[in-house]
C-alpha cells in the first residue's frame, strides 16, 4: 500500500489496540476491483474450479453495473488475516475500510463459533483451500473433466448440508451394537451352582449384531456420502471432505453476519471519530462513504423487505453500548450468534425506532405491512439463516440392495421444497450414491410427496 495509507493503518491499528480490540496480525494488499470481485464470488482467493461460480460472477458483474454493489474490501479470519482493499478506493475510503476490518479481526479471533471452527479446520484457510484446488486440478489431469465435475456438482449442490452440532473431524459409525449388559438374578446364580453346568459357556458374550447406517437420522450429508456411498472412489471422497471443510469455514461467516458487520460498522465509525491523525477532509469523506455502507434499504417512497444487515448490526451495537457499557458489549461479541443477537437485542422500541416491520409485496407492486409483532419480526429475520439457509434434510435408513432414504424434516424449517430443484439435486446425489435415492418430503402447498432418483438406463 502507499506509504500514506500505510502510515493511517498503523495509526488506526494502535488507537484500536488502546480501545480494547484484539486481533491476530494483519496483513492487508490493494488489488485491481476485477479480482475483488472474484474473490467475492469464489469466497476466497483461490479455489475449486467450477461452472456454478462463473455464474455467480455474471450475477454480481451485472449487479454491480447496474450499480446495485460496490466492493471496498474483503477480509478472511486466521492467524495472520487477510484482507483485500480494492485500488479503486480513495484514502478516505481506504482509512473506512481499514478501521472497518480491524473490527472483523477482533470479531473472528473472539467470537466462539468462529474459534471453534478455526481451531478444527486450522487458521491458514486461504492456504488450505489453494491445497484443495491444487488436488481437484490434479484429479482432473487424471480422472478427466467429466468425472471430477460429476462429483464437485453433487458435493457443492450440498454445500450447506453439514452438521455444525458435530465436529469437523468425526469417528466413523461403530460397526456393531453395543451388547446389552446381562443382568444377573438369583435364577442364573443357581443355575451357575448346578453341578455339571460349564460355566465358560455360561459367561459367554452376548453375540454382536452389526450395526445399522446410520444408527439415527444423519444431517451432515457431505460426510455421509463421503463414508458411505457405496462405489466412492478414495479422490472422490477426497473432494467431498474438502467442500465440506470449506463448508465449516464460511457457517460461522453466514450465522454471525449481523452482529459481525455491526461490529465492524460500530468499530471503523468509532475510530475515525476518534483519529485526530486524520484531517477533517478525509474524516468528512470517510463518514460519508459510512452513511452509503449503512444506509437502510428503505428511502422515501421506497421500501425494502429485508433489513441491511450492516445498518441492524450498528445501530443494535451502538443501543448495546449506550445501554449496558463496552465490557458486556466484549461479552455478546464472545458468546453470541445472530440467533442470539436478534433475539435478546432487537427490542421492540428500537424495531419500531428503526421501522423494522414485517413487509409482503404483491404481484402488482405494491407493498404492504403484514405484521409488528417483535417475535414475529425476529424470526422472520432470523428464518433465512437456518440450517445454513438449507432446508433440513436427514439421512434416514439404507435398504439391503444400497437404496438411500432421505427425509426432509419440514417440521423444523416450516416449509415445503421446490421440486423442481429438489429433483435436480437429487439426481447429482444418486450420480454419486450409484444407487437409487428417495427422498420424502412436501411441496410448496404441504402435500407429501416422495421423488426417486435412479441412473439413466
Amino acid at each position: 500500500m502507499a506509504r500514506t495509507l500505510e502510515k493511517i493503518g498503523r495509526q488506526l491499528e494502535k488507537l484500536g489496540q488502546s480501545l480494547g480490540l484484539d486481533y491476530f496480525p494483519l496483513h492487508f494488499e490493494e488489488v485491481p476491483q476485477s479480482f475483488m470481485l472474484e474473490i467475492a464470488v469464489y469466497g476466497l482467493p483461490v479455489r475449486m474450479p467450477h461452472w456454478s461460480f462463473g455464474v455467480r460472477y455474471i450475477h454480481q458483474m451485472i449487479q454491480r453495473r447496474m450499480g446495485h454493489s460496490r466492493l471496498y474490501e474483503v477480509v478472511f479470519p486466521g492467524n495472520p488475516g487477510r484482507a483485500y482493499l480494492a485500488k479503486g478506493n480513495s484514502t478516505p475510503e481506504n482509512a473506512l475500510v481499514i478501521a472497518h476490518v480491524l473490527g472483523h479481526a477482533d470479531f473472528s479471533k473472539n467470537n466462539m463459533l468462529f474459534r471453534r471452527v478455526q481451531e478444527e479446520i486450522g487458521y491458514q484457510i486461504v492456504e488450505l483451500a489453494a491445497g484443495h484446488a491444487k488436488r481437484i486440478t490434479h484429479a482432473i489431469e487424471e480422472y478427466g473433466q467429466v468425472r471430477v465435475e460429476t462429483i464437485l456438482n453433487a458435493a457443492l449442490a450440498l454445500e450447506a448440508h453439514i452438521d455444525t452440532f458435530k465436529h469437523v473431524h468425526r469417528d466413523p459409525y461403530p460397526k456393531y451394537h453395543e451388547p446389552v449388559a446381562r443382568e444377573d438374578s438369583a435364577f442364573h446364580e443357581r443355575f451357575r451352582s448346578l453341578p455339571g453346568v460349564d460355566t465358560a459357556v455360561v459367561e459367554l458374550e452376548p453375540k454382536r449384531v452389526a450395526a445399522t447406517i446410520p444408527p439415527s437420522p444423519e444431517q451432515d450429508l457431505l460426510w455421509f456420502i463421503a463414508h458411505y456411498a457405496p462405489e466412492l472412489e478414495g479422490w472422490e471422497r477426497d473432494i467431498f471432505l474438502a467442500v465440506r471443510e470449506e463448508s465449516f469455514y464460511f457457517q460461522p461467516v453466514f450465522s454471525c453476519q449481523i452482529m459481525n458487520e455491526g461490529w465492524a460498522c460500530y468499530w471503523h465509525a468509532r475510530l475515525l471519530r476518534e483519529a485526530d491523525f486524520l484531517s477533517q477532509q478525509d474524516y468528512v469523506d470517510a463518514i460519508k462513504t459510512h452513511s452509503d455502507v449503512v444506509r437502510p434499504h428503505a428511502s422515501g417512497s421506497q421500501v425494502s423487505l429485508t433489513p441491511n444487515p450492516y445498518h441492524l448490526g450498528f445501530c443494535m451495537w451502538e443501543k448495546i453500548i449506550d445501554e449496558y457499557g463496552m465490557e458486556h458489549a466484549f461479552e455478546i461479541r464472545k458468546h453470541d450468534d445472530d440467533f442470539s443477537f436478534i433475539r435478546n437485542y432487537l427490542t421492540e422500541e428500537l424495531a419500531e425506532e428503526l421501522e423494522l416491520f414485517r413487509y409482503i409485496a404483491d404481484k402488482d407492486g405494491i407493498v404492504r405491512v403484514v405484521g409488528t409483532n417483535i417475535d414475529e419480526l425476529h424470526e422472520a429475520i432470523l428464518a433465512p439463516k437456518y440450517n445454513f439457509g438449507a432446508p433440513v434434510v436427514n439421512a434416514d435408513r439404507i435398504d439391503v440392495d444400497g437404496k438411500l432414504h432421505l427425509v426432509h424434516d419440514h417440521g423444523t424449517d416450516g416449509r415445503g421444497l421446490d421440486l423442481r430443484r429438489t429433483e435436480k439435486v437429487l439426481d447429482y446425489v444418486q450420480s454419486v450414491w450409484r444407487r437409487p435415492v428417495e427422498l420424502e418430503t412436501i411441496d410448496a402447498s404441504g402435500t407429501a410427496r416422495t421423488l426417486t432418483a435412479t441412473a439413466e438406463a
